[in-house]
């Protein structure tokens, strides 16, 4: 399999397209940031305190500045998700291959940012259904994690239908060395179709 950070892999079906971001995506990804009902949702665990609340244009691109960084230094991938009816991008979804003392480490770690119009368990289980069969060669890891906060209904039922379960297991960032709960875990499955 290609090496994501070499060449970042374009994933599509006939509603969503999921592509690296890009600069140009700032505007639209301002709705999603800027969305009072989204950012509840969004995983700011070990992120050095950012929130991922943005209300300007400018706060946007730097962000946009970041992950692309992040990406060339192989931190994450992080993938803009558009909406092909309606031809704008609705949200991020982020992997990457977690290091760490814990439980979570060598685990594909993932991180879903949806606009609060697109937080439906339809919406997320067809999105789901483009990355995660890739993720665990993608990323090398047997196990892809990823937070669910108890008012995520609608993602925890998305979740749970392709097998994620609910981990007792903290999270210990790298960063803050603080303990985080909330994340669902799916197991590599033994035969390559999820």
């Amino acid at each position: 399999m290609t090496d994501p950070y070499e060449k970042c892999p374009v994933y599509e079906n006939e509603t969503y397209l999921l592509r690296l971001v890009e600069a140009t995506d700032a505007p639209d990804l301002l709705l999603v940031y800027s969305d009072k009902q989204a950012v509840p949702l969004f995983n700011s665990d070990n992120c050095n305190g950012d929130d991922f609340h943005y209300t300007t244009l400018e706060r946007m691109q730097k962000a946009i500045e970041f992950w692309l960084w992040e990406y060339g230094r192989k931190g994450f991938v992080r993938w803009t998700i558009i909406d092909k009816t309606i031809q704008q991008a609705v949200g991020t979804i982020e992997l990457f291959n977690r290091k760490s003392e814990d439980y979570f480490n060598n685990c594909g770690l993932l991180r879903l940012d949806l606009r609060s119009d697109h937080e439906e368990e339809a919406v997320i289980s067809e999105i789901l259904s483009l990355i995660l069969a890739p993720a665990f060669e993608l990323f090398d890891c047997q196990m892809i994690a990823t937070k669910v906060p108890p008012l995520a209904r609608a993602r925890k039922s998305a979740l749970t239908k392709y097998g994620f379960t609910d981990s007792e297991q903290k999270l210990m960032g790298g960063h803050d060395h603080k303990c985080y709960g909330d994340y669902s875990v799916l197991q590599k499955p033994s035969s390559p179709e999820i």
